[in-house]
């Protein structure tokens, strides 16, 4: 299983445990970078320590301040308003440049209202 895999899977089995969600804001608000493919993707990590880290360690995120969200929340309002804007979903990105896995949101809907069953 590839780092990406196993945090990816780590995000599914963290936020059900924990049910928040954290991301990243500064004064222009939330990030979504634009992939080697083209797709823009809002990163979220399934712990505090996992989203503070990329902030502490990346360059690009150091200005950005870690935030939660409740994960009913989440799952009401944020993914499908990413599917709406055609984003895909960042998670627990980690590393030198916060890379990782980048799922459609209604794909990470499905995988937690599997888990939560």
């Amino acid at each position: 299983m590839s780092i990406s895999a196993a945090h990816a899977s780590a995000f599914y089995r963290e936020v059900v445990q924990h049910l928040e969600v954290w991301t990243v804001r500064d004064d222009r608000g939330f990030p979504a970078p634009l992939s080697a493919e083209g797709h823009r993707t809002m990163p979220f990590w399934s712990l505090l320590g996992r989203a503070e880290s990329v902030v502490s360690s990346v360059p690009d995120y150091r200005d950005f301040e870690v935030i939660s969200l409740p994960l009913d929340r989440w799952m009401d309002a944020w993914l499908p308003g990413l599917h709406r804007d055609g984003m895909l979903v960042g998670l627990n990105w980690s590393g030198s440049r916060a890379t990782g896995f980048e799922v459609p949101p209604l794909t990470v809907m499905d995988a937690l209202r599997a888990l939560r069953n």
